[in-house]
C-alpha cells in the first residue's frame, strides 16, 4: 500500500515523478502529492488520482524548473481521504517535506509533547508528526538533515518507508526503511529512491534494497551512505534487476487483470521451469535441497498467509498431507503472531506472499524465527523482505502482477507448493515411482490445459452477464476445491463488489442453505472424482430451492450438465492438481461480472495489492 518515488539528476524531475507514481497506482491509494525543490519548496497535494494531481500541477505550477523532488500515493490510515491529510507533509515553515508509507504506533504521544513545545499541525496524520519532530531535533541538536531523521526514528515505534527533503540542504535525499520497502536506484548521473522497482526500471537496473533500520543519504553527485538507527556505516550489496519494462505494461489487453490471468500458461510453466523432469523422473525445489532431509522429519508444517495468499496454503495442506504425509496447518498469519503459538525448532514454517511485503506475515516470521524453527519463504518479488528474512525459499516466477486482485501469483504459488509436496513424497518414499511419474507428467501438462480453458472466455463472459445483476454469490467445493470455493468468492467480492462465500459443499446444510432462492447464484465446483456423487447430491438441493447453478465440471460430465443452469468444463486431470485448472474459470467469471457493472477492475476501492501495516 501507498507508493514512493524520488529523484535527483539532470532531467526534469516531474515528468519522471509522475510517470513512477501511475506505475505505483496498482499498490492503492486515494490521494497523491509531490515536492519539487529547486531552492524554495513547492508542494502539491490532491485526493483523488495520479491524474487529478498531474491536471492541477500542469494548471497551476511551472514544473520544468526542477530535477529533484519526491512523490507519494496515499492509502489513508490516520485521518480521511483529502488534500490536507495527503503526502507530502511539511513543517509549519514549509522547509522541510516528508513522504511516508506505514504507521507511527506511538505517534500521539510525540504529537502532545511537541504542542507543549509549540508546534501546530494541519492533518490528522502520523506524518506530519514525524516531519515535525526532524525539525525539532535538527534545529535543537544543529545536526545535518539525514542525523536528524536517524535520531527522530529513534524515538518512533512502528513500521516506515520515508523520503524526506530539506531547503537548506538543497541537493540531498534522505530515505529510511522498516518493515515497508524502500529501494535505491543508481542510475547514469541520477538517482531514486522508490517502493518497488516499477518506478526505476526505465532509468536502472542497479538497486540497492535497503535493509530495516537503515538510513540512506545521497546527492546529485551520486555520494551516498547508509547507516543504521545505531549510526554504524553500512556496506550494501548492488543487485541487478531482472525486470523489463514491457512486463509492466497491459500488452493489448483492456485491463492488468484479463493480461494476468491469460499468462497464466506461461507462468505455471515458470514456475516448473528447471524443477521438474517427468522423463528423467524428478521434482525439486533448490531452496529445499540443502534441507530436505531436516524437512522431511519436521514434526509438522505450518503454513502462513494473508488473503489470496492463505487460499493457496490451504490447498498445500491438502497436497502436503496427501503426498508427503506430513502433519500441515494452515494460518493466517495475523492471527498466528498475537496467539503465542506453539513453535519448535523442530517445526518447518512456510511463508507465502506474493509481494515479499506483507506486514503480518513478516511479523510472525520474526517470531517463529526467535524459536528456532526452519523459515522458508515462497514470494514473487526477488529481493522482497521475506525473501531475505527467512532461510530459504523459492522464488514463484510470476513477473510483476499490476492488478490488485491476484490471479496469477496464486495458480503459481500452488505450483510451488505442489513440487514441494512431490519433491517430500518422493524424498520420503510415499509416493510409488509408477504414481510419481504420473503426476510429474501431469503436472508438467498443467499449462496448455489451463490454455485450453482460456479459450472459453466467451462462454464464461455469456454466463457473467446473465448473473451480474446479482447481490449475493454462493461458491460451493470439496476437498481441494474447497480452497478454490473460496478464492473464487473472494475474487468476485474483491473487484466486483458482490457479497460473496466460499463454504465446503458438505457443510451448505448447516446454515448458506437458508440464502438459496431463485435470485442467488451457486458456484459449484464439481470436479471431484472422490466425491462426485456427493456433489450431485448438493446441486440437486441448491435446485429444489430453485437456486441458480453454475457448475465447473470435468469434461464429459453429463451427469452434471443435465442438473446445472450453465456448466464450464476443464480437462480431466489428476485430482490433486485440478484447483490449478478450476480457479481459471473462477478468475474469469469475476473479472467479467465486474468489468459489466462498471467496477475499477484493476484498483478495486478501498483495496491495496501489497499490505504492508497492520
Amino acid at each position: 500500500m501507498c507508493g514512493i518515488v524520488a529523484y535527483i539528476g539532470d532531467q526534469k524531475a516531474y515528468p519522471i515523478i509522475i510517470e513512477g507514481l501511475r506505475r505505483l497506482e496498482y499498490r492503492g491509494y486515494d490521494s497523491a502529492g509531490v515536492a519539487l525543490l529547486n531552492g524554495k519548496m513547492e508542494v502539491v497535494k490532491k485526493q483523488g488520482k495520479v491524474n487529478d494531481l498531474d491536471a492541477f500541477v500542469k494548471d497551476n505550477i511551472d514544473s520544468t524548473k526542477y530535477t529533484m523532488g519526491m512523490g507519494h500515493t496515499r492509502w489513508a490510515t490516520h485521518g480521511v481521504p483529502n488534500d490536507v491529510n495527503a503526502h507530502p507533509h511539511t513543517t509549519s515553515n514549509g522547509s522541510l517535506a516528508i513522504i511516508h508509507n506505514g504507521i507511527i504506533e506511538n505517534y500521539a504521544s510525540i504529537k502532545l509533547a511537541l504542542e507543549e513545545r509549540g508546534h501546530i499541525f494541519e492533518s490528522d496524520t502520523d506524518t506530519e508528526v514525524l516531519i515535525h519532530l526532524i525539525e525539532e531535533i535538527k534545529n535543537k541538536e544543529n545536526v545535518p538533515l539525514e542525523e536528524a531523521v536517524r535520531l527522530a526514528l529513534k524515538e518512533c515505534i512502528g513500521a516506515y518507508a520515508i523520503v524526506v527533503l530539506d531547503e537548506n540542504e538543497p541537493d540531498k535525499i534522505v530515505g529510511a526503511k522498516l518493515s515497508s520497502p524502500l529501494v535505491f536506484g543508481i542510475g547514469d548521473g541520477e538517482y531514486f529512491l522508490a517502493s518497488d522497482a516499477s518506478p526505476i526500471i526505465s532509468f536502472t537496473n542497479k538497486v540497492i534494497y535497503l535493509e530495516d533500520g537503515e538510513v540512506i543519504s545521497f546527492n546529485r553527485k551520486g555520494d551516498y551512505e547508509i547507516r543504521s538507527l545505531d549510526n554504524k556505516i553500512q556496506e550494501p550489496e548492488i543487485s541487478e534487476l531482472q525486470l523489463q519494462i514491457e512486463e509492466l505494461e497491459k500488452g493489448g489487453y483492456p485491463h492488468y487483470m484479463l493480461k494476468e490471468i491469460f499468462q497464466q500458461p506461461v507462468t505455471v510453466s515458470e514456475s516448473m521451469k528447471g524443477r521438474i523432469n517427468s522423463i528423467e523422473g524428478w521434482a525439486t525445489l533448490g531452496g529445499m535441497r540443502q534441507h530436505i532431509n531436516r524437512i522431511a522429519q519436521c514434526n509438522r508444517i505450518v503454513l502462513m498467509a494473508c488473503g489470496t495468499s492463505w487460499h493457496a496454503a490451504m490447498i498445500g495442506e491438502y497436497l502436503l498431507e496427501d503426498l508427503a504425509r506430513i502433519n500441515t496447518e494452515v494460518e493466517y498469519a495475523s492471527e498466528f503472531r498475537y496467539r503465542n503459538p506453539i513453535i519448535s525448532e523442530n517445526d518447518f514454517i512456510v511463508a507465502l506472499s506474493q509481494s515479499g511485503e506483507t506486514a503480518d506475515t513478516l511479523a510472525a516470521i520474526k517470531m517463529a524465527k526467535s524459536k528456532g524453527a526452519l523459515l522458508y519463504g515462497i514470494v514473487n518479488a526477488i529481493g522482497s523482505s521475506i525473501a531475505r528474512e527467512t532461510d530459504c525459499g523459492s522464488y514463484i516466477h510470476a513477473g510483476p502482477e499490476i492488478g490488485v486482485a491476484s490471479t496469477k501469483a496464486f495458480t503459481s504459488q500452488v505450483t510451488v507448493l505442489t513440487l514441494m509436496s512431490l519433491y517430500l513424497g518422493h524424498h520420503k518414499g510415499i509416493i510409488s515411482e509408477d504414481y510419481f511419474r504420473q503426476l510429474l507428467s501431469e503436472l508438467e501438462g498443467v499449462p496448455a490445459k489451463i490454455a485450453r480453458i482460456l479459450s472459453k472466455d466467451d462462454q464464461i463472459r455469456y454466463i457473467a452477464g446473465e448473473i451480474r445483476n446479482a447481490s449475493n454469490a454462493l461458491y460451493l467445493g470439496r476437498g481441494y476445491n474447497f480452497p478454490v470455493a473460496l478464492e473464487g468468492a473472494l475474487k468476485l467480492k474483491e473487484i466486483s463488489y458482490i457479497h460473496a462465500e466460499g463454504y465446503p459443499a458438505a457443510e451448505m446444510k448447516h446454515g448458506p442453505i437458508a440464502l438459496i432462492d431463485m435470485y442467488m447464484p451457486v458456484i459449484v465446483i464439481a470436479t471431484n472424482k472422490s466425491a462426485h456423487e456427493k456433489i450431485v447430491s448438493n446441486i440437486q438441493e441448491v435446485k429444489a430451492r430453485k437456486g441458480i447453478v453454475i457448475a465447473v465440471v470435468t469434461e464429459g460430465d453429463n451427469k452434471i450438465k443435465d442438473l446445472a443452469d450453465f456448466v464450464i468444463e476443464i480437462p480431466d486431470i489428476a485430482e490433486p492438481f485440478t484447483p490449478l485448472l478450476s480457479v481459471i474459470p473462477l478468475q474469469l467469471l469475476a473479472y467479467h461480472i465486474a468489468v459489466m457493472r462498471g467496477c475499477d477492475v484493476d484498483q478495486p476501492r478501498n483495496l491495496a495489492k501489497s499490505v504492508t501495516v497492520e
